[in-house]
């Protein structure tokens, strides 16, 4: 017995030693691999800071907060794609989904989400190596289902990855509706929500239970036209404060009550007011061309959060359009009002105008507070503003989020029998040029 177990031992030591001579061969192997992947000077050492010749190759190059949110994004997308699949399956029965907020939604009020889409924009600004870009972008397309034939350049000439999101397409990708009688979509995506401004507050639904004001969504000094004080005394006989000062309220309206659901302004929106909200998925062209011709007259920034603006956010995040930050377009076209509401999200905190490329969004240190007003600029000459013709660039998200689109267009009267009709309905994909709309030509 003695003998058999002293031979066990010399058999455990020997292993061991072997198992030791193994690992002190591949260590160069692992020592190279970690030199690879240097991408900051800072470096944190396994050996506790020390410095010396074995310290040097167990440097660990690759700081753990970059490392926890890439794996925090990576979850979180995996999430994503996994309750776009359910809300798809849901919405092919004929499921209407309901607005339900929950602690998940209250949780991401805690999360610093401007500051991660920063670090998120700063990444993806980041030069890639000539040879990686072809296959990074690939992997991007396939995760997102992107069309790289209708990139305008070849892949290796886009430097980054923001270089790559705002990429423009080849000509003719995108042809443009030139009927005079049509507002075409202006960006690709999928249509959420559509129809006609006509309850008292003029309000949009963001998910079944739950709405929000166009004044809020544009802000208090908004150009949106209203019923005049005349018709609105007569309509219900009695003397009412005017709409133009109901709507000079709707923005602190919207500042006490957020997040909480929000009392209504009781002015009308004029007859023939329309919208329509339009997602766009991180795959999709994310350049936002005009719908039509007109002037553009006022700009107005709203810094806010960044919250996702997913179908998941919209049922479980109150206000979720009014809370996010936003660029907003105001002016006027030959049928009247139109509007234009370039929405935020998490890692989309940098919206790029076009007409206006000193504008910066997602700014450090801006305070989050509702009840102060939007930063807005009109646009010179005052009265004609900036011209854009239908399908003009305007501006670009550095990934998917949401356009929501408010206008004036025709409808029947006893002077007119022309109307405006949707071509398209809740959940269709549309694609930049293509109508949403069209009215008869008298």
């Amino acid at each position: 017995m003695k003998f058999k177990a002293s031979q066990r031992l010399s058999l455990v030591v020997n292993v061991n030693r072997t198992s030791c001579n193994h690992l002190h061969q591949r260590r160069p192997y692992f020592s190279s691999f970690l030199r690879k992947l240097q991408i900051t000077p800072a470096r944190a050492s396994f050996n506790g800071g020390r410095s010396g010749s074995n310290s040097e190759g167990n440097s660990f190059l690759v700081p753990g907060a970059t490392v926890a949110t890439i794996v925090m994004l990576g979850v979180l997308h995996a999430r994503r794609l996994y309750s776009d699949r359910k809300l798809e399956e849901a919405r092919e029965k004929g499921i209407e989904i309901e607005f339900q907020p929950d602690f998940k939604a209250a949780f991401l009020r805690l999360l610093p989400l401007r500051a991660i889409s920063r670090f998120w924009g700063f990444l993806t600004d980041v030069d890639l190596p000539v040879w990686l870009r072809p296959h990074a972008y690939r992997a991007w397309a396939r995760a997102f289902h992107s069309n790289l034939e209708e990139a305008a350049r070849p892949l290796g000439e886009y430097a980054s990855l923001r270089e790559f999101f705002v990429r423009s397409l080849k000509e003719g990708s995108r042809p443009i509706d030139y009927d005079p009688c049509c507002l075409i979509s202006p960006v690709d995506g999928t249509i959420l929500r559509v129809g006609e401004l006509k309850e008292a507050g003029a309000m949009i639904e963001q998910v079944k239970g739950f709405s929000y004001s166009v004044s809020s969504l544009l802000g208090a000094r908004s150009l949106l036209p209203f019923i005049t004080e005349v018709d609105e005394q007569q309509k219900r006989g009695g003397q009412e404060k005017t709409p133009r000062d109901e709507n000079k309220k709707s923005w602190w309206r919207v500042a006490l009550a957020s997040p909480k659901v929000r009392q209504p302004s009781q002015a009308c929106p004029l007859k023939g007011l329309f919208y329509c909200v339009i997602y766009l998925k991180p795959g999709d062209y994310h350049r936002i061309h005009s719908p039509v011709d007109w002037n553009v007259l006022v700009r107005r920034h709203f810094s806010g959060h960044l919250f996702p603006m997913n179908e998941r956010a919209t049922r479980t995040i109150r206000n979720l359009y009014v809370e996010n930050e936003r660029v907003v377009l105001e002016g006027r076209w030959k049928e009247g009002f139109m509007a234009m509401a370039a929405i935020g999200a998490t890692n989309v905190g940098s919206i790029e105008l076009f007409i206006e490329p000193e504008l910066r969004t997602n700014r450090p240190g801006k305070k989050l507070l509702h009840s102060e007003p939007p930063e807005e600029r009109v646009y010179e000459p005052e009265g004609n503003g900036v011209m854009l013709k239908k399908g003009n660039e305007v501006a670009a998200f550095n990934m998917g989020s949401t356009v929501v689109l408010v206008f004036q267009a025709p409808v029947s009267n006893s002077n007119t029998s022309s109307e405006f009709n949707f071509c398209i309905e809740q959940g269709d994909r549309i694609r930049v040029g293509e109508a949403i709309g069209r009215w008869r030509h008298d």
